[in-house]
Parts: structure tokens; sequence; C-alpha cells
């Protein structure tokens, strides 16, 4: 098993560090990086004007760390009059961790779907909802929220920003190292990663075992033409690294 991880970092480093340890090879490929979001200053007086049990979804664990140290350096603190959702059970930990209020999530998975089939979050008239998330995204969640009576705003806490690499120097040196599997955590590292590819690799990579965080990437991939695609049951390292063992003996 030869993984090329994908993942910005911290989280890519210990994907790579897990796979290693249970004897595996795992690349470092980044293909964005993290940074501080667009409306972070807005998000302490945003919080401030919900009402007692408007919602607040945590939508990463990125959007969590960015969304408290702003609150923190504002002087803001998560209001204990708020429901928090988080987009799943690493997401919702590290929330409850860091901020010691209640969060609730599902256990069946990472997804807006599987979130969205919670029973309290059925019937939303009246209520307003945060959503906290990276620049773009969820638009399936916010849309779902609203057609159930919900007022939805976002608040960006967090950046992606493309990586870019030489796609000739890309192509060469990933195929001369022989990946046998690849690591894509999201919509827009899949799109990345299809403009690298150049016309004449394609058959190779294509080839190559394909592991995503959601169906909704995995039919993406497929359209584009991956043959091998498989998902894992969430986006946490440990989901992943349990799907890449299992991609080994035939996914």
């Amino acid at each position: 098993m030869r993984v090329l991880i994908t993942r910005p970092e911290p989280t890519g480093s210990e994907l790579i560090a897990a796979i290693n340890e249970r004897g595996g090879e795992a690349f470092s490929l980044p293909l964005i990086r993290i940074g501080p979001g667009a409306e972070l200053n807005s998000l302490g007086s945003r919080i401030k004007l919900l009402g007692k049990n408007d919602l607040v979804f945590l939508l990463s664990k990125n959007a969590v760390w960015y969304a408290d140290l702003a609150l923190r350096q504002a002087g803001f603190n998560w209001s204990d009059k708020l429901s928090y959702y988080g987009i799943g059970g690493s997401t919702g930990q590290y929330f409850k961790a860091l901020t010691g209020h209640a969060i609730h999530w599902s256990v069946h998975g990472e997804t807006s779907e599987i979130l969205l089939t919670l029973p309290e979050l059925q019937a939303l008239n009246g209520k307003r909802a945060l959503l906290l998330r990276g620049n773009g995204g969820r638009e399936f969640l916010a849309s779902t929220l609203r057609s159930r009576g919900a007022q939805v705003e976002y608040c960006e806490c967090y950046t992606r920003h493309p990586i870019f690499y030489d796609k000739t120097e890309f192509n060469l040196k990933w195929v001369n190292t022989g990946i046998t599997d690849i690591v894509i955590s999201s919509g827009q590292m899949l799109a990345l990663l299809n403009e690298l590819i150049a016309e004449n690799t394609k058959e190779w990579w294509f080839n190559r075992r394909l592991l995503v965080v959601s169906q909704r990437i995995a039919d993406q991939a497929r359209q584009d033409g991956w043959r091998k695609v498989c998902v894992a049951n969430s986006a946490d390292n440990n989901a992943l690294l349990e799907a890449l063992l299992s991609t080994d003996m035939g996914c």
C-alpha cells in the first residue's frame, strides 16, 4: 500500500504517521492550506443576536478552532442558550473538549445528509441557524434547513487556499513512485487533483484506488472517470485508516 495523502496540515501528517505505523507507505501532497476566514470578526456579534434554542452548526474542526480563537480574542463566550450541532463525532468531540458546551451529532457518519436525519432537525419553523464553515460548501445542508422552516445564515470562519504544483513534475514523480491509493476528503480537492493529471497519464491515475469521504464525492469521481472509488465511514483519520486497510484487501 503506497498512499498519496492530499489532506491539509496537520491532519495530513497525522494520517501519514498512522499509515506508516501500520506498515504502509504514505506520501504528503496537500492540495489546500487552511487560513482564517473573512467573516471571523463578525462572529461574536452574530452569535449574540441569536435567541434561545437557535442553532449553531460547526461544520469542521477547522471551523471550531478558528471560531473559538476569534471569540476568545474578542472577549466573547459561547452562549449556553443555543443548540450546537457538529457535522460528525470528531468535530463534535473537538468542540466539546475545547469549549465545554454540549453539542449534538449523529453517530452514523459525518455528512450533511446523515446529520439532517436527527429528529430535532425535522421541524424548524421560527428558528435561526448559523452555519460556521469555510469559504463555500454545505449548500445542501443550508437549503434543507431552509425547507424545514429555519432562517439560515453563514459565517466564513476559515478559508481553503489551493496549493498549486507543476503538472509535469507532479505526474512524473507520483507515477514513478507507484502510488496505489489516494485520499481525497473534499470535492474541491478532487477537482484540484483532476486538474493536475496530464492527458497521457489519465489511464494510470484513474486505475488507482481513490478513497473519499462521502457518496456525493464518490459519484462525482466516477463521473470524472475514476474506476476504483471507495467511501470511508467518515472524514476522521481513524475511519480513513480503517478504510485504507480494507481497501488494501479489496474494497
